[in-house]
């Protein structure tokens, strides 16, 4: 039988968690939390087959719309508004944390990833691991303007889900980038793909590829 998937909306607090739940048949008592980049939102093809993939063995998965995104349907985040951004995601990570017994994962594309381990640098026990699809390494066609500060300060192991053709930061860089990280870290690349991972087209396919990544890494972390 195939997830469950219904809307979670949760205004108790601020900024509210508003999204979709996929809830497995046969939950392991893990969970994720995934979120999107700056021009998306939470029903991106890639982050719903991500969700659909994960859910069919057994992690209860999150997709929520970042707090910018619920303020405006269209239009990039403000950088004003990142730090509520970073608010947003922890309060779904605890909102998930009251409803399975097991660990707790936050994920995300682009921006929504930075965000996820920018909040995991500030508050290390937070979340069990990093799932972070296409990091903004940098703007394309500025690679001095690295988004590395917090690098350093990430104490819970991140998996890295990257596409070789992508413009906001090449294979090369991330593995040096990535050097900075004292946690346990790997570096999944995505043959071909640019920083959308292929987009609609093979997002059933990268959904695959990050999976078994990812349960791989789990066994060694």
């Amino acid at each position: 039988m195939a997830p469950f998937t219904d809307p979670l909306e949760d205004t108790a607090g601020t900024p509210a968690v508003r999204g979709l739940l996929h809830r497995p048949e046969a939950p392991t008592g893990d969970a994720l939390v995934l979120t999107h980049g700056a021009g998306s939102n939470a029903n991106a093809p890639l982050l719903v087959a991500i969700a659909d993939a994960f859910a069919a063995v057994g992690t209860t998965v999150l997709r929520c719309d970042l707090p910018f995104r619920q303020a405006r349907p269209h239009g990039p985040p403000f950088p004003a508004m990142a730090l509520q951004d970073r608010v947003g995601l922890k309060r779904a990570v605890l909102l998930l944390r009251e409803r399975v017994p097991g660990r707790v994962f936050l994920g995300g594309h682009s921006y929504g990833g930075r965000q996820a381990s920018m909040l995991a640098a500030d508050e290390p026990e937070l979340a069990a691991g990093l799932l972070l699809l296409s990091y903004p390494l940098h703007p394309p066609g500025r690679a001095a303007d690295l988004r590395t500060a917090h690098f350093p300060r990430l104490a819970a192991p991140v998996l890295f889900v990257h596409g070789t053709r992508d413009p906001f930061g090449s294979i090369d860089e991330m593995r040096a980038a990535l050097a900075t990280i004292g946690a346990p870290h790997e570096l999944i690349t995505v043959d071909g793909a640019a920083h959308d991972l292929g987009g609609k087209r093979t997002a059933g396919r990268v959904a695959g590829t990050v999976l078994a990544a990812f349960e791989r890494w789990l066994a060694h972390h």
